[in-house]
């Protein structure tokens, strides 16, 4: 069931509302753009450096995990997750602050992700309307994308999934970015850290899905230790990898590039 969409549409025989929504999301042209969005290195060289896309991908088979593990609804956390990052600038969180300072009213990309999906992407609907018709998705998904980052906690489990796989991917898919970069040694990670989360992406990721699996009584969340662990790796990163300089060589470039195509646009 869903709260509903601003627009009905009607009923398919074959899809839910969410797979819907999650066609409708993965067949658009913002979804595409996420190729070419990158993380934290602003123009990395090789093909194995995370973007948006790819880290929506890891966003949404994490959280589908939890989901299942939960018994909640996994089409419903597909299509939040493969919506949550539509609205992110190019040029990673860098060129979100240079937009931020020029737009008016600020700049904030969950904002823009809910925009992109609400009037900027149009599609034919089901029906064949002779004109396209901006993408209604439903409440619920709307919801989980405006929710899915600081502030107001989502209203549906499955949005309080989404944030978690968010946080879960970002900071151990950005380990080991910088691992490759060579910005970063593996071997200078908090050992209070790791001896909770584990030595691999893949024992952090896995021992944070079991944690919230065992302690989402009533409501989703992680483990405190668990909890605490993943806070302290993440504030690691944020006073390592985050300003390191070359990690950050290039960024002098983005105000200049996006107050110029701002102004263009404008």
């Amino acid at each position: 069931d869903t709260a509903g969409r601003a627009a009905p549409i009607s009923p398919d025989d074959m899809r839910t509302d969410f797979q819907r929504d999650r066609d409708r999301i993965l067949h658009c042209k913002a979804f595409r753009r996420l190729k070419f969005k990158t993380q934290v290195f602003l123009s990395p060289e090789g093909d194995h450096y995370r973007t948006r896309l790819t880290h929506t991908l890891e966003v949404a088979q994490i959280a589908r995990t939890i989901a299942r593990g939960l018994r909640l609804n996994e089409d419903l956390t597909e299509a939040i997750s493969l919506a949550h990052d539509l609205g992110h600038t190019p040029f990673g969180h860098a060129g979100e602050k240079a937009l931020d300072a020029l737009c008016p009213d600020g700049f904030r990309h969950y904002m823009q992700s809910l925009r992109v999906v609400d009037r900027l992407e149009k599609v034919v609907d089901d029906e064949l309307w002779p004109l396209p018709k901006y993408r209604e998705l439903t409440w619920e998904v709307r919801n989980g994308i405006v929710t899915h980052t600081k502030g107001t906690w989502a209203a549906t489990p499955e949005g309080r999934i989404v944030r978690l796989a968010d946080q879960i991917a970002f900071v151990n898919h950005d380990i080991e970015d910088a691992v490759r970069a060579g910005v970063l040694d593996a071997a200078t990670l908090p050992k209070d850290c790791t001896a909770v989360l584990g030595q691999t992406k893949s024992a952090r990721i896995t021992t944070m899905i079991n944690s919230i699996l065992t302690h989402s009584e009533g409501d989703v969340r992680m483990g405190t230790e668990e909890y605490e662990a993943f806070l302290a790796l993440r504030d690691f990163m944020y006073t390592t990898v985050y300003v390191d300089k070359n990690a950050k060589r290039e960024e002098q470039k983005v105000d200049k590039l996006i107050a110029e195509l701002y102004e263009y646009y404008l």
